[in-house]
């Protein structure tokens, strides 16, 4: 009965039953070229080695063939050293312009029927801001229409990422599943179906512990967002025990470092299903746990990284919980966030994430100091070897999609992340937490050419990632805007990023035709 209530409320939260616009079968990319040369362009990679350049990379066949050092800095590049365009190649001229592996969404959501945001507007802002692979966490929309959405960018016959399909645990089922029977007998179909790896939210123990199982044998990777409907029995030591591959979010982690109780404090008058009290009172949960660097705290730590265990904290997913205004004013919401986008993050009793109902300065409060204290855990988890991946979770809470990517990586800085650890974790480290690491990543020779082009070192400032750039002042007191992403490589062919925000802002505006757009509570 309990699983019964929870599957019903994911499908109610999700709308699994609706289906979103798919993206248009249309070619917009050029190439691929039998070979493209990127000519004299400085490579940040996610090896964990600082930034080279000038170099000129060689791709042949949606394969990285060179890394050529071409030269010094500001010294001008010796042509003799530079490879060889061949018949019918492709070269690009980014002297004094940044590469950096593409970038991978672990926890990309394609749009809703709720949100009123079709697969295209969708793919577009993340190609626009650098994604070029995302982890899809629940296949929210039907499997059989991810996977096809998976084909079709494999094929690059839509403007889209490329698509790892996991599926909600038990979506598709007649009956709820309740035995160790019926488990494994969904788990294996799922595989059959061509699911990539499972996304649970909890169940009972022996139910968790029998599919994470099945699934791992069969191949297949899993991620769970530890809801608090059953984290009281099953958190995230019982999840990488039995052989989960990552955890969402961060619910199930405090409750494993718990020293003085066993369940969360809840008021007594709690309502899981009332969204205020799920979210107000989560934001008041590490402060129960134990202390950081504590026996306890150490302990959990330390099991996890024995178990190989993957963290994918989706920080930004949270951001407005500790900055309501800040979250709301964000300027790219004028141009790029949907009218029907903007609906739903309002105060609602109804749609997911908007319980901004009573919202104020004690929430904001207590929610900082849950940031404090569940960034300690994740900077640390990274310093001891942990693998720590990049996750939006966007399109709830004010986060509108690309742009709260590009938040995620601010907030991995604020946690204590140099910008190198940044690029790692939002490449290398979700390539391997896939089981991709061979062809994604890195830019290194033999692997897929998925990469970013930017005219702005990122480093210095993660801002300039974002599609509406950082603020600038010239020599002569012109305010500009600089950066944001000018090329998106995937599988070789070159998007123009620039090009994709605007085809977003002509939806936007066509969509706004005859809408006032207002704050909230504002007549």
């Amino acid at each position: 009965m309990r699983l019964r209530l929870l599957l019903l409320f994911t499908l109610l939260v999700f709308k699994l039953s609706a289906q979103v616009a798919k993206a248009p079968l249309v070619k917009e990319g050029e190439g691929p070229w039998p070979q493209l040369i990127i000519r004299g362009v400085t490579l940040i990679n996610s090896t964990g080695a600082p930034p080279i350049g000038p170099v000129d990379i060689v791709v042949e066949n949606n394969r990285i063939a060179q890394i050529v050092n071409v030269g010094s800095p500001g010294v001008p590049i010796n042509p003799k050293r530079r490879p060889p365009l061949k018949e019918g190649g492709k070269e690009m001229n980014c002297e004094g312009m940044y590469l950096l592996p593409g970038f991978i969404d672990m926890h990309g959501h394609i749009g809703g029927e709720a949100q009123g945001a079709s697969a295209e507007y969708v793919f577009k802002l993340w190609m626009a801001h650098g994604v070029t692979t995302i982890r899809e966490p629940g296949s929210m929309n039907g499997l059989d229409w991810v996977l096809e959405e998976k084909k079709l960018s494999a094929e690059n016959k839509i403007t889209a990422p490329r698509i790892f399909a996991y599926t909600v645990f038990g979506q598709g089922s007649k009956q709820p599943i309740a035995t160790v029977d019926s488990t494994i007998a969904w788990v294996r179909n799922n595989a059959k179906k061509g699911a990539d790896g499972i996304k649970f939210f909890g169940a009972p123990p022996q139910i968790m512990e029998a599919a994470i199982k099945e699934n791992k044998k069969l191949g297949l990777r899993s991620c769970c967002h530890h809801a608090q409907m059953d984290v009281g029995r099953w958190n995230v030591l019982n999840s990488a025990r039995a052989g989960l591959t990552s955890m969402e979010h961060w619910y199930g982690l405090p409750e494993a470092m718990f020293d003085d109780k066993t369940i969360q404090n809840y008021s007594l008058n709690y309502n899981y299903a009332n969204e205020a009290d799920r979210f107000g009172e989560a934001g008041r949960l590490w402060k129960q746990a134990a202390a950081p660097y504590s026996e306890k705290w150490n302990k959990v730590m330390n099991e996890l990284l024995s178990l190989d265990f993957t963290l994918d904290p989706t920080f930004n997913i949270y951001d407005a919980t500790r900055d309501l205004h800040r979250a709301r004013r964000a300027e790219w919401h004028e141009s790029y966030t949907l009218p029907s986008l903007w609906k739903f993050y309002e105060p609602s009793r109804e749609s997911h994430g908007s319980f901004w109902l009573h919202w104020g300065t004690e929430d904001e409060i207590a929610w900082k100091e849950n940031y404090r204290l569940w960034m300690t855990f994740v900077n640390e988890y990274k310093n001891r070897g942990g693998r720590v991946t990049t996750g939006s979770d966007d399109g709830f809470i004010y986060e509108t999609y690309g742009f709260g990517y590009i938040r995620e990586l601010e907030l991995l800085r604020e946690s204590g992340f140099h910008p190198l650890e940044v690029i790692r974790s939002a490449s290398l480290y979700g390539a391997q937490a896939l089981g991709a690491e061979k062809d994604l990543g890195s830019v290194e020779v033999g692997k897929l050419a998925d990469m970013i082009i930017i005219d702005a070192n990122p480093l210095e400032n993660l801002q300039v990632l974002y599609g509406t750039g950082a603020i600038r002042v010239t020599e002569d007191n012109k305010v500009i805007r600089a950066g944001g992403v000018k090329y998106t490589i995937k599988d070789g062919i070159v998007y123009d990023a620039k090009k994709l925000l605007a085809d977003v802002k002509k939806m936007v505006d066509d969509a706004k035709a005859g809408v006032q757009i207002k704050q909230p509570g504002v007549n």
